[in-house]
């Protein structure tokens, strides 16, 4: 073949990629969108009856573990709807300025607060697994609800910006609705990045870790002692378990940390992704694209976005599986109340 033969070859060969990546998004947004939509929803709208019952309301892992589902609800429901009309052509985010940007403004101050409360939930189980006593006694509902109240207003705070930075008709970004320019986009894209996901994730597996290290201490220092009295009755000895509430207190507690830790793990996973996306697209804002790379990034872009939702939508599933017989319990008691009542 001579050149020219050549050139036409790569250049049909890559209209042919290229199309098929755009057929390929298409039908992500349409189908497996759906799929992450209902997965999410029906999820956590379980998770939040679930962990407002008796037995999880009152413990602040569980209040910020509720509080963090409806955000991830109000994220997949704000977020997910326009990723399905996409794919028939139907954002009216490409087309209508306003619901732009109040789309761009609650997806991202909701999936702040969801990020930054798991990252709590993770604290305080470090401050329930302190021998120190007036650590532990950082680890309460009223702590909870303070923390969750500031998380919400420094959320609100951090991206109330895109109110501004957010237009529709981007050509040169990976959707119609996105920063309308660099400075824009350095703001949102590095901000999303780095205090969205980046330090709640470092602050969980810090966190986390030591939460480890005290658990394992504190194992040490138990492992001989049994929370047993003898007492003396009608000259018979019998054992008598000291605290009943306690100690379910604590077996609680031993379940809502398991299911946090694998939280984490998910969590990191299914975001850390986008976060490096979202770093390489703002540093090679700048960079001449052909229509083959500009295709490629938007695929990636549209395909990392997903799992994000899909990160937003499996806590509940998570708890479900790992969260041991007590939250399937729960949630067994929960339907059976429903049945009763009906």
């Amino acid at each position: 073949f001579d050149e020219h033969s050549f050139t036409l070859m790569f250049n049909i060969s890559n209209r042919d990629f290229i199309e098929t990546l755009e057929y390929i998004s298409k039908q992500f947004n349409r189908y497996f969108s759906i799929f992450i939509f209902l997965f999410g929803t029906i999820g956590n709208i379980l998770n939040c009856f679930v962990l407002s019952q008796s037995t999880l309301r009152l413990n602040p892992c569980a209040y910020l573990f509720l509080i963090s589902s409806i955000a991830n609800m109000i994220s997949i429901i704000f977020g997910l709807t326009t990723r399905i009309l996409a794919g028939w052509n139907m954002d009216l985010t490409d087309t209508y300025s306003l619901s732009c940007k109040i789309r761009a403004f609650t997806v991202f101050v909701s999936r702040t607060i969801a990020f930054w409360l798991i990252a709590y939930a993770t604290i305080d189980r470090w401050f329930s697994s302190c021998s120190q006593y007036q650590r532990r006694q950082m680890s309460s509902l009223k702590n909870a609800q303070r923390g969750t109240i500031i998380i919400i207003i420094l959320s609100i705070l951090l991206y109330c910006q895109m109110i501004y930075c957010y237009d529709i008709n981007i050509i040169s970004a990976p959707l119609p609705c996105y920063g309308k320019n660099v400075i824009c986009r350095l703001l949102t894209d590095l901000t999303y990045a780095i205090i969205t996901i980046l330090c709640p994730l470092l602050i969980m597996f810090i966190f986390g870790l030591i939460t480890i290290s005290n658990i394992r201490q504190i194992g040490l220092n138990r492992s001989l002692k049994r929370k047993l009295i003898m007492i003396n009755e009608n000259n018979e000895k019998q054992l008598k378990l000291i605290n009943i509430q306690q100690q379910r207190k604590k077996r609680i507690d031993r379940y809502l940390r398991h299911v946090l830790f694998i939280q984490i793990i998910f969590l990191s996973i299914l975001t850390i992704p986008q976060a490096i996306e979202k770093v390489y697209t703002t540093l090679a804002m700048n960079t001449r694209k052909s229509l083959l790379h500009i295709t490629v990034n938007k695929f990636i872009y549209n395909f990392v976005l997903l799992l994000t939702y899909l990160a937003s939508g499996m806590p509940f599933y998570i708890y479900t599986l790992s969260g041991g017989s007590l939250f399937r319990t729960t949630l067994r008691n929960l339907f059976r109340s429903i049945s009763i009542n009906n």
